[in-house]
């Protein structure tokens, strides 16, 4: 009764259940959009190719368009090209100066990384649309384009860029005027579309006889498991005890206080699993249209599942793992600012020595959480090759997923808390992944 009190608390406050409401509104559009066919596109005969031909690539670039891409609707980039423009530009801060100082310029530069990213969006997804038209016109000579030529690859590139552009606008107003990050919740809808399908497929296979009812029971309490793990692990963190030293200015004493820096198992987030996939399954996506033997066996070599793909998927991961790590944290700015305004970790000199202790322990942080996002990435496979299980459970898509769902409902508690109610949990906070 607690709980569900708690949850009646939400629409107690006005401008939390507007948020809501705003919100489940503008994702309601987003699916909606999904489905609109592309014009000049004979969409159920495209979608029948890709699904087949397109392999692991095309199942995993669907999954973050929410089953659009292989509709070949006006959302079918989905919002691939604004993550990556947001990437490109995270990396472009520590190559080149000038944006790396944009950066550290507070709320304005801020603002003009934002209006970069968009202007990458829009250019990614130009280039994006158009090859899709070229290639669509190319493909069995053109079976799936009703007419093909320069006017239908200025349609279909303004279409699809323009339903990029209106997801990114989307996904903005919800992380202004709703609840959540919008881009992220964008991508966890297009997820969870997906669940009630699952479901219904395994039913028909247990009705069918060719599932056990017991087996099915034991994936479900696997997957409450799994996520629970997911759960335990983007939550934790290390504490590493900073304390700042007195300061006597004319008559007042400052600083003295204890306090800690939290470092987070996972730091990186799901972007190593994001882009291992996308460097594994590329080649081998390409590869599965072209027929010719050796690069067919290339193919094979690198499908979901095989001994080299997963190896070769757990040694990114690992790679990006420290990659990004070592992008987003830096040990020698944190170590500086610590001396500079007086702080520093107890038992360890301020400076140079900081900044080792702080490379040390995330060093030790991050193999954890590497192996953490490998082992979920890896489920899937154990499932669908050794347990024939109908459905995908686990990698990428359930990472993002736990991680939304957690963020979210830390932003709902953080305003019930706010007005003197009683978060979800009793006992301490719900924290997302920024922790």
């Amino acid at each position: 009764m607690g709980l569900l009190s708690n949850f009646q608390n939400i629409f107690k406050i006005a401008e939390l259940k507007n948020r809501i409401f705003f919100t489940l509104a503008l994702l309601t559009v987003y699916r909606i959009g999904c489905h609109i066919p592309t014009p000049g596109i004979n969409g159920a005969e495209l979608s029948k190719f890709l699904n087949k031909a397109g392999g692991a690539m095309m199942g995993f670039f669907d999954m973050f368009s929410g089953g659009a891409l292989s509709q070949m609707t006006i959302f079918a980039l989905g919002i691939m090209p604004y993550i990556s423009a947001s990437i490109i530009m995270q990396l472009l801060t520590v190559v080149i100066p000038a944006i790396g100082k944009l950066a550290k310029e507070g709320e304005a530069g801020r603002k003009k990384i934002v209006r970069y990213t968009r202007y990458g969006t829009i250019l990614i997804s130009a280039i994006q649309s158009f090859g899709i038209a070229a290639g669509l016109e190319s493909m069995q000579q053109g079976a799936f384009v009703q007419s093909p030529g320069w006017s239908f690859r200025l349609v279909t590139m303004i279409t699809l860029t323009s339903g990029t552009a209106f997801i990114m606008w989307l996904g903005e107003q919800i992380t202004e005027r709703g609840i959540g990050n919008g881009i992220s919740l964008i991508i966890f809808a297009g997820i969870v579309a997906r669940f009630p399908s699952a479901v219904m497929s395994t039913i028909r296979l247990v009705q069918a006889g060719e599932l056990s009812p017991f087996f099915v029971i034991f994936l479900v309490i696997m997957m409450v498991g799994v996520v629970a793990g997911i759960i335990f692990l983007e939550r934790g963190q290390r504490k590493i005890p900073v304390q700042y030293a007195k300061r006597v200015v004319g008559r007042k004493v400052y600083g003295g206080q204890s306090t800690h820096l939290p470092l987070k198992i996972n730091t990186a987030g799901v972007i190593p699993p994001i882009f291992a996939s996308s460097i594994i399954m590329f080649p081998a996506t390409i590869a599965g249209f072209i027929q010719v033997p050796w690069v067919q066996a290339i193919s094979r070599e690198l499908s979901f599942g095989t001994l080299l793909y997963t190896v070769l998927y757990v040694s990114l991961i690992f790679f990006f793992a420290y990659f990004y790590t070592a992008i987003v944290f830096n040990p020698v700015d944190i170590a500086d600012n610590l001396k500079k305004y007086g702080g520093f970790v107890p038992g360890i000199r301020p400076g140079q020595k900081t900044s080792e202790y702080l490379y040390r322990v995330l060093s030790r942080l991050t193999f954890v959480g590497a192996i953490y996002l490998a082992t979920v990435c890896v489920i899937p496979e154990i499932l669908i090759k050794k347990f024939n299980v109908p459905f995908y459970f686990g990698g990428t898509s359930l990472l993002i997923a736990v991680g939304v769902a957690l963020d979210t409902v830390s932003q709902i508690e953080s305003h019930l808390v706010t007005r003197s109610y009683e978060g979800f949990l009793k006992k301490g906070r719900i924290r997302g992944r920024k922790g």
